[in-house]
C-alpha cells in the first residue's frame, strides 16, 4: 500500500500485507449505504447494518459511531461499473464517497469492484427465504459482505502465492 488514503486497485494490487484488525465495507448508494465488517485475521466478512443516505450530515454520523465501536484499520468501497468495466453515475459518486470517508477519518480506503454483488446477495436473502420488500432491509448490508469477502478471497489468494 501507498502512504496515501485513498487506493483505487485491486487486492492483488496491494504492496503489503493487510494491517491487522476490523475493516468495514459499503456499498454506496443514493438511498442507503450497506455496511459490512470482518477482520484480516479470520478474513470473514458479515453484514453489519444499511445507512440511510438521503442525508449526508446523518450518514457520516452513523459512519462515526460504527467507527467508535468498531475501530477499523482499512475501508473498502465497492466500486459500481457496467457489466463491460465502463465507469456510470454511481463510479463517480463512490470515488466522492471514498475519498470524503479518506480525508474525514484518516483511514485507507480501497475501492473494490462490486459487480454481481447486489444479483449474489439477493439470490442469498431469496435461499434464506427472504424476497420481495423485505430484501430492501437486508440487501445493501448483504451487498457490502460480498464485497469485502471477495475483497478478503483476493487478499488470502494473492498472499498465498
Amino acid at each position: 500500500m501507498t502512504d496515501n488514503l485513498f487506493d483505487v486497485c485491486s487486492a492483488d494490487q496491494l504492496q503489503e500485507q493487510l494491517p491487522e484488525g476490523t475493516v468495514l465495507a459499503f456499498d454506496f448508494g443514493k438511498k442507503r449505504i450497506g455496511v459490512a465488517m470482518g477482520n484480516t485475521m479470520l478474513r470473514n466478512a458479515r453484514p453489519l447494518v444499511t445507512i440511510d443516505n438521503e442525508v449526508t450530515m446523518r450518514c457520516f454520523m452513523a459512519i462515526a459511531e460504527l467507527i467508535a465501536t468498531w475501530q477499523p484499520v482499512l475501508f473498502v468501497v465497492g466500486l459500481p461499473l457496467h457489466r463491460d468495466g465502463t465507469a456510470h453515475e454511481l463510479t463517480r459518486l463512490s470515488h466522492r464517497f471514498a475519498r470524503r470517508l479518506a480525508v474525514r477519518f484518516n483511514i485507507k480506503v480501497i475501492l473494490k469492484d462490486e459487480r454481481y454483488t447486489s444479483e449474489t446477495a439477493s439470490v442469498m436473502l431469496r435461499e434464506l427465504g427472504v424476497t420481495g420488500r423485505k430484501q430492501k432491509d437486508f440487501l445493501d448490508q448483504m451487498a457490502a459482505q460480498q464485497i469485502l469477502q471477495s475483497f478478503f478471497d483476493e487478499q488470502y489468494a494473492i498472499t498465498r502465492r
